[in-house]
């Protein structure tokens, strides 16, 4: 499996708001990130859905700033 690939299918979770959130970020603007951006957001995709989703819902901050910058990304809505 390319790593691509791999990347698509974690962005896949248990809740919905989490695969729609995730994955049309991935399709949308992950090849836009630099390199640290995209190493973050493959780290982010290690966190239990729980967090991800208080995250990205505004509930709580990661107290990593690179993991605060993709949360960042992934909230600001797109004209896509």
């Amino acid at each position: 499996m390319t790593a691509r690939k791999r990347l698509a299918w974690q962005c896949r979770r248990g809740m919905l708001e989490l695969d729609i959130l995730l994955g049309q970020f991935f399709e949308q603007r992950f090849d836009a990130l630099q390199e640290q951006q995209q190493r973050a957001f493959e780290d982010l995709l290690s966190y239990p859905d729980q967090m991800l989703y208080d995250y990205l819902m505004g509930n709580s901050r990661p107290s990593n700033p690179a993991i605060a910058y993709v949360i960042d990304q992934i909230r600001q809505p797109t004209d896509y």
